[in-house]
């Protein structure tokens, strides 16, 4: 059997650009920017990891296709647009993901779980439509290469639907109340860095995620 070059996470930020957004637009790209820095300032982390930028509304368009961030020196700019379909997100990554595994694994690599980092401003607007194909994107009998997801919920985005797009509790966070929401975006990938810094480092486990600052967890509160 060859022996592997190694093992590397790929990691997805799915990022709204439905029009609500647009008061915001010139957050999420410097935040994006200040990602890529971050990457570039970690270089150990960097190499063990592949990143991938999706802007999702009516559908998904790709801003940074599955690359090596050692190489890269900025990211492009995000493009606010249309309406808040999660299901052509979720929909997109059931086949994204896969094919994005099987390429690393031809090309040698042992290949960890996949991380999706999900950040909406608002509510699904394709409704309950959206549950079917995250529920087989999530589901790892069905999907063998599920990933984990992170759900940061800013806006009118909330918490019992971040809860549900988590595929665990700790991985859910909406904005707290009284927040500029302009600096909660810009804070959103600070942790970003340190979580896949502890997943990548010796005998990880499972992905960790810290707390983004200005966010707490989404607690799905009875009666909402």
């Amino acid at each position: 059997m060859a022996k592997t070059k190694g093992a590397l996470l790929p990691v997805y930020v799915l990022a709204d650009e439905s029009g609500s957004m647009a008061p915001h637009e010139g957050d999420l790209s410097s935040s994006l920017d200040s990602l890529c820095e971050g990457l570039r300032a970690e270089p150990m982390v960097a190499a063990e990891l592949r990143l991938t930028v999706l802007g999702f509304s009516d559908d998904v368009q790709v801003r940074l296709a599955m690359t090596d961030m050692r190489h890269e020196t900025s990211l492009p700019k995000t493009k606010v647009r249309g309406l808040s379909s999660y299901g052509a997100a979720f929909e997109d990554l059931l086949t994204r993901i896969p094919a994005d595994v099987r390429r690393l694994r031809d090309a040698g690599y042992q290949v960890n779980r996949p991380a999706v980092f999900f950040l909406s401003d608002g509510q699904p607007t394709d409704k309950e439509a959206w549950r079917q194909p995250h529920g087989r994107l999530t589901d790892r009998a069905k999907t063998p290469t599920a990933p984990d997801i992170v759900a940061c919920g800013i806006g009118d985005a909330l918490a019992s639907t971040m809860a549900e797009v988590a595929t665990r509790p700790e991985f859910a966070f909406v904005v707290e109340p009284v927040t500029d929401i302009g600096q909660a975006v810009a804070e959103f990938f600070h942790p970003l860095t340190a979580s896949l810094g502890h997943a990548l480092g010796p005998g990880a486990q499972e992905l960790m995620v810290p707390r983004p600052a200005l966010f707490g967890p989404a607690i799905d509160e009875a009666g909402r």
